[in-house]
């Protein structure tokens, strides 16, 4: 059962960080990954560009919004995501423990569904 393990950081966290952190911090991270795919449980993972890079597109009523970040209503971003494959929703949380981002940030669980599904 394929569960999105989403990282949502705090705005400005890794602009706390200097290039030698920031990479160590992003090298656990792609061990974790590495971890999880060497057993079978990884389906895709990305680390997303800051939200100040961002863009947010609507079409309300037929014409386009474009809002260039960063978004000043933002307390934080999501910074990139796990996508799992787990037999339940708490072998998903499990994995959302283990992940080194957890310890700075906030790891959402939620599993695959089509929008029709409440």
């Amino acid at each position: 059962m394929p569960h999105m393990l989403l990282i949502h950081e705090p705005i400005g966290q890794r602009a706390t960080r200097n290039e030698l952190e920031g990479r160590a911090t992003y090298d656990r991270m792609l061990r974790w990954r590495d971890d999880l795919r060497s057993r079978g449980l990884l389906l895709a993972a990305e680390s997303l560009a800051n939200q100040d890079k961002a863009v947010r597109v609507t079409v309300p009523a037929g014409k386009a919004r474009i809002v260039d970040g960063p978004f000043a209503e933002a307390k934080e971003m999501v910074g990139g995501f796990f996508l799992v494959n787990v037999d339940t929703r708490e072998e998903a949380i499990a994995l959302a423990q283990q992940c080194p981002a957890a310890e700075w940030a906030t790891v959402e669980v939620r599993a695959l569904a089509p929008c029709y599904e409440q």
